[in-house]
């Protein structure tokens, strides 16, 4: 009964990030690919290959789902066979779940270490000026 639960409470909380979970990770790659070698975390490479694996898995898991629910004739809770199926597709997905507990806080030091990260975008500092050095429109 606790495994039910917990594994029903891990996936409410990661239901709310399911949508948007491949753009964190393209996101990640993608500053993790233009981080100095300096600035990387050797972990985050595998971490980020953790995440891609456990969500894939998730998202076949969501299709088998849907297919599930399809074939009930009644998709109410409190149903024992809705119950049930619910159940048994929230214990299939814990692990993966747990996968992203576990690991998801690569995609914020990524990005941290990214928002730190010189750019080439950014603009050039402005030169010094000071009592020995006036800017060039003032000579």
């Amino acid at each position: 009964m606790r495994a039910s639960q917990r594994d029903a409470d891990t996936n409410s909380v990661f239901e709310p990030l399911r949508a948007g979970a491949r753009h964190l990770l393209v996101t990640a790659e993608t500053q993790l690919a233009h981080l100095s070698t300096g600035a990387v975390q050797p972990r985050w490479i595998y971490q980020l290959g953790v995440l891609n694996a456990a969500l894939e898995q998730l998202e076949e898991l969501q299709q088998r789902w849907t297919k599930t629910l399809d074939t009930l004739p009644n998709t109410q809770p409190g149903n024992p066979d809705f119950d049930d199926a619910l159940a048994e597709h929230h214990a299939e997905s814990w692990s993966y779940l747990d996968d992203w507990a576990a690991h998801g806080q690569a995609i914020t030091e990524i990005n941290s270490a990214a928002r730190k990260a010189p750019s080439s975008l950014a603009p050039a500092p402005a030169p010094a000026t000071g009592p020995d050095r006036r800017p060039a429109s003032r000579r």
